[in-house]
């Protein structure tokens, strides 16, 4: 994206600046490319088939966490994994990796895997654009929870009820944190031993047991409070 360059957009992002913003030609807007740089730039063309605006100007603007966050995040229904995409790219999340594990209720085909990852990174893309980020979290091919556990460096954390430890009773030596968090079931013991042996820590979020998407998001923000940029 330059200065000066006309831009035609996606059937999406046309109808919601068309019919839901209601722009008029030469009215400006501001749009960012995913890769950190924001643009002021304004309509220049507004018809039933076609949306066209113009790159006005350029501007850094980084509001990116100082701690990257690397979500490993255990497939739930729908509305839950969604809810916990959305709200988790919104707390500051780098990167999210949908895990298969044993008590995964939900059974994805080739093709429904591909689709499910293509609703993800649009539900992505929306919560970068509605909480003001201009670097997208970076969305990973899904994965068993035992073939990405065993790839993970840095502090890596699973959230465990039964664990008697918390997260202020760590801290990353480098700015990078891998957070676990389940599925509905939570994990089996053997997943858990599995975790341990590859370097995870158990942490517990308080004595009461929370939802799947309550816990990943309470540990997001509590990881943003102790060493991201919520203190």
């Amino acid at each position: 994206m330059t200065v000066g360059q006309a831009i035609e957009l996606d059937t999406q992002a046309a109808h919601y600046l068309r019919t839901v913003l209601r722009l008029k030609k030469q009215q400006q807007l501001i749009v960012f490319n995913g890769q950190g740089n924001e643009y002021r730039a304004k309509v220049s063309l507004v018809s039933r088939k076609s949306v066209v605006i113009q790159v006005l100007s350029k501007q850094i603007k980084d509001i990116e966490s100082p701690l990257t966050i690397h979500l490993g995040l255990g497939i739930s229904r729908s509305e839950r994994m969604d809810w916990a995409i959305q709200k988790s790219v919104e707390l500051g999340v780098g990167r999210i990796t949908p895990l298969l594990t044993e008590r995964c209720v939900v059974k994805l085909t080739d093709e429904k895997r591909q689709l499910r990852l293509r609703h993800w990174q649009a539900i992505i893309q929306h919560a970068a654009e509605q909480s003001g980020r201009t670097r997208l979290p970076l969305l990973q091919p899904i994965q068993t929870l035992t073939d990405w556990v065993s790839e993970q460096t840095a502090l890596c954390f699973f959230l465990d009820p039964c664990a008697d430890k918390s997260l202020a009773a760590h801290t990353p030596e480098q700015r990078h944190v891998t957070l676990l968090s389940g599925p509905e079931g939570g994990f089996t013991d053997q997943e858990r031993a599995f975790a341990t042996e590859a370097g995870f820590i158990p942490v517990r979020l308080g004595p009461r047991i929370l939802r799947t998407e309550t816990a990943a998001l309470a540990a997001i923000s509590a990881i943003q409070t102790l060493w991201g940029d919520f203190s």
